[in-house]
């Protein structure tokens, strides 16, 4: 359960003494102010949770479960409930089937007293808060078979509260996925087969399995399957397309102590993208449930290729309890390049005029590049501002600095700006940053500089990018050949830029094709539309420090935010503040 924070302590001080003085103030009012609607909250938790049956030597095994209270109110500052709530937690539909314990460190002033449960806390915070931590184990004497439910509710002046049924069962099927040798380093046009197995430790049958495979921009599988169907998503990582999934159904029943295998293996392939690809593969007993959850409201089309077939496997694996273990990861790292080409522009205007620029940089390819597991930004736009110039206007992913990259509290009229790009970048993708520019003083040809570089500033060098030339464009006032309808300065992609002449409000063309955000977005516009990322700084290089973390690949978030495989699947969320490029 969430603790009372200090801002907490205050506002609650605070209401205090506001209150106090509408009481004193309450004998002039005539009528009292009309009462706020009570908020309601809702409670939950796993709602469905299978138990290992109870042992016959040794202490059984644990389930740890979380239930939860749902805040809805989106206001961070003031949307808290400042109140003390009481929780509730009915046990007599387990009593025989389960035993339960909290856990002590995720559970604030709970207690047990034979099949009920009561926890105490104050303040509900917006969003999803942990209420408190069940450790479940199988009841001496229960049976496979044997189910039950525990009853969740709460209580508050002032709240509403939603209640929640936690279902528990001894047994099922326990699917588990072995890990595949796969290699790893490669390159471009590289195919290797998938041949996935799993086994059943459970102690009954799977009523059918939903296979998932999902993997990144960089890789693809050489034939979409019959059974299966596909989506594509960001996943949190700010390009369009960024991940696959693939969702395969197998009929039949899928036996305890059994494993199973792909009959024709399908064939993973490195395309002219791949540079830093991850591809997760995940088995679980097939159900609506495992489906919506996998599908975590993406649209879907299905594969017209051959029907994908399971078979049982020559000898059954190691048997492995840990649920963790219907998913398996791996990371490939192709041997490619992307060449990221900078674009400046120039504009005209008198004395006090403002005019409208925009520069960034467009990948070239052949690669897309993903820095999946570290969640850093691939690279940084770097803006000098022209002489006689001062920036109005910015989008919000780019951060005033001084003249040497060094910190800058006021972030318009800075000279310079680090503007981070999101964890990928696609090989098809116009990165564009629009800024308004004041003019401060008419100086014939000021010329600024329009850098895409490695985000630490100490070793600018892209390395994934063969280009270097190119990685540097100018950003023009008033130049000698300047005019409405002048063709402009020449980019360093080699593009032309365009003119624009402004006065306060306008809005100038520019040297980039693609659409992208206003004045306080940037965008990475590709095939799929336009993303943004609203980082800044970075602690990595744009190399192999993209893979260099370790762990699970974590939903999607990310980055997004994310995208999320629910039950030990991937959820991308990248916490990216860093304190210099």
């Amino acid at each position: 359960m969430r603790s009372t924070t200090p801002r907490a302590a205050l506002r609650r001080a605070a209401g205090g003494f506001a209150a106090a003085g509408l009481l004193a103030a309450g004998s002039l009012a005539l009528t009292a102010p009309a009462q706020a609607a009570a908020p309601e909250f809702t409670l939950g938790g796993p709602a469905e949770t299978a138990l290992h049956p109870y042992p016959a030597t040794g202490a059984p095994q644990k389930a740890s479960l979380d239930f939860t209270v749902n805040n809805p109110s989106e206001d961070e500052e003031n949307g808290a409930f400042e109140g003390e709530y009481t929780v509730r937690f009915d046990l007599s539909g387990i009593k025989g089937v389960a035993d339960v314990a909290f856990d002590k460190e995720g559970s604030a002033d709970c207690s047990v007293s034979g099949t009920s449960a009561v926890c105490h806390d104050w303040g509900i915070f917006p969003g999803l808060s942990t209420l408190a931590k069940l450790d479940v184990t199988a009841a001496k004497g229960s049976e496979d078979g044997d189910t039950g439910a525990i009853e969740v509710t709460a209580e508050a002046d002032g709240a509403t509260f939603t209640s929640f049924t936690a279902r528990i069962g001894i047994g099922g099927p326990d699917l588990s996925m072995e890990r595949l040798p796969f290699r790893t380093e490669l390159k471009t046009g590289d195919t290797q087969p998938v041949p996935v197995t799993f086994t059943n430790n459970g102690t009954r049958a799977a009523e059918g399995v939903l296979l998932t495979l999902r993997y990144t921009r960089g890789m693809e599988f050489t034939e979409r399957y019959r059974n299966c169907e596909y989506s594509e998503s960001d996943g949190g990582m700010g390009s369009p397309g960024a991940w696959t999934t693939a969702l395969c159904s197998f009929d039949g029943s899928y036996e305890p102590g059994v494993a199973y295998t792909l009959a024709e293996p399908p064939a993973i392939r490195a395309t002219e993208r791949a540079f830093y690809d991850s591809f997760l593969y995940r088995v679980e007993e097939d159900g609506s449930a495992a489906r919506a959850g996998q599908r975590a409201g993406a649209k879907y089309s299905a594969g017209k290729g051959a029907t994908l077939a399971l078979r049982k496997a020559p000898a059954a694996l190691a048997a492995d309890l840990d649920p963790s273990d219907n998913q398996q990861e791996v990371d490939f790292q192709t041997s490619n390049t992307a060449d990221f080409a900078a674009y400046g522009d120039r504009a005209k205007g008198a004395e006090g005029d403002s005019v409208a620029v925009k520069v960034g940089f467009r990948n070239r390819g052949p690669a897309w590049i993903g820095y999946i597991r570290s969640g850093e930004d691939v690279a940084t736009v770097d803006v000098t501002v022209p002489e006689g110039a001062s920036v109005v206007a910015k989008p919000e992913s780019c951060r005033g600095v001084t003249a040497a990259g060094e910190y800058r509290e006021d972030q318009t009229g800075a000279p310079r700006y680090f503007c981070s790009t999101p964890m990928s970048v696609r090989e098809d993708a116009d990165f564009a940053l629009p800024f308004e520019l004041k003019i401060t003083k008419v100086v014939e040809g000021a010329s600024g500089k329009v850098v895409v570089r490695n985000p630490f500033l100490q070793d600018p060098k892209l390395r994934f990018d063969p280009e270097p030339a190119n990685n540097t464009a100018s950003l023009v006032l008033n130049a000698k050949d300047s005019g409405t309808g002048d063709s402009g300065a020449t980019t360093g992609d080699g593009d032309t830029g365009s003119s624009s002449t402004g006065t306060t409000g306008t809005t100038g063309s520019t040297g980039s094709t693609g659409s992208t955000g206003g004045s306080g977005d940037s965008g990475v516009t590709s095939g799929g539309g336009s993303t943004g990322s609203s980082s800044s700084g970075s602690t990595g290089g744009d190399s192999g420090g993209g893979l260099a973390a370790t762990g699970s690949v974590a939903l999607m978030t990310g980055a997004a935010a994310a995208v999320a495989l629910v039950a030990g699947g991937v959820l991308y969320t990248v916490s990216r503040r860093r304190a210099a490029h």
